[in-house]
């Protein structure tokens, strides 16, 4: 009796220490919990949103309803811009976020369109068509590896190379138009393949270094560093509400033709500005006059 009664105690006391423990594990837990959320949390909301938009867009396009697809890849595109407008408002900018982000933007501007553009048009051009399909992932892929390399923390008011969302969007505008535009009614299969050498000039322009201009923090001192370029993009946004897939057709050939423009012209008038070097006379020996 005296060994069951001691073991029943010790029993008893292992029961008491563990609740003690269990109370004090609680208690701390509680302290855990009652800190601040992060600011990043509201922004990496977004960024998830647009993955998951982008998730939704592939499953449509898996459904053949292209154009549900279409606007879930613009719906993305808008969770895209929130993120990245939050972030710098609430100053959550931060590693993790820019991971999360172009991890986000591969699937939903990345993923997406190409396997949008190849169930749409280019599956009709077996193996070619399978590769430049291909090619708005896998350029896109280098091309957000090479943004967060260089990434530094500042917002810039241009990027290097056509920015995957922009790239993602025109190829949207082009599936949405192919039917009530009579220029792109070709991108039915069966017809001249128009939508290849588009595809690969969009996913070729974003590993170029031609400078493009960043959709810029609303605000007083943008508009009146920069009155011209606000009304563009105040005039952009009223075509794409107004026009909504003619608009945002328009609104990005604009965008991608003026960034191809700008960087055309300062080319020219680089070489233009090139001074000549003066041509040294050692360079050109002319020949000694001996007299025989």
């Amino acid at each position: 009796m005296l060994r069951a009664r001691r073991g029943y105690d010790r029993y008893g006391q292992k029961q008491r220490h563990f609740r003690e423990r269990l109370r004090a594990y609680r208690a701390q837990r509680r302290q855990r919990l009652r800190r601040p959320i992060p600011r990043a949390a509201v922004p990496s909301f977004f960024t998830l949103m647009n993955l998951f938009s982008g998730f939704l867009a592939i499953t449509q396009i898996h459904e053949g309803r292209f154009d549900y697809a279409c606007w879930l890849i613009v719906l993305a595109g808008f969770f895209d811009m929130l993120d990245g407008m939050l972030a710098r408002l609430t100053n959550g900018t931060s590693l993790f976020g820019v991971e999360l982000d172009s991890l986000s933007d591969m699937v939903s501007f990345g993923v997406a369109p190409a396997y949008l553009v190849y169930a749409f048009n280019l599956h009709a051009y077996g193996t070619l068509g399978l590769i430049i399909a291909s090619l708005p992932a896998v350029c896109g892929a280098v091309r957000l590896a090479r943004f967060n390399v260089q990434f530094d923390g500042e917002k810039r008011e241009y990027f290097l190379g056509l920015p995957i969302p922009a790239q993602a969007a025109a190829l949207v505008a082009l599936v949405l138009n192919a039917e009530g535009v009579d220029l792109l009614e070709r991108l039915t299969p069966g017809d001249f393949p128009v939508l290849i050498p588009v595809v690969f000039v969009l996913s070729a322009l974003m590993v170029t270094n031609i400078p493009f201009d960043a959709i810029p923090r609303p605000g007083l001192s943008y508009l009146r560093r920069h009155p011209w370029k606000s009304g563009a993009y105040g005039l952009a946004l009223l075509l794409i509400i107004f026009l909504q897939q003619i608009g945002l057709l328009l609104v990005l050939a604009a965008y991608i033709l003026h960034g191809i423009g700008r960087a055309i012209y300062n080319l020219v008038q680089a070489i233009l500005n090139t001074p000549l070097e003066p041509v040294s006379e050692t360079s050109n020996p002319q020949p000694e006059n001996r007299d025989v």
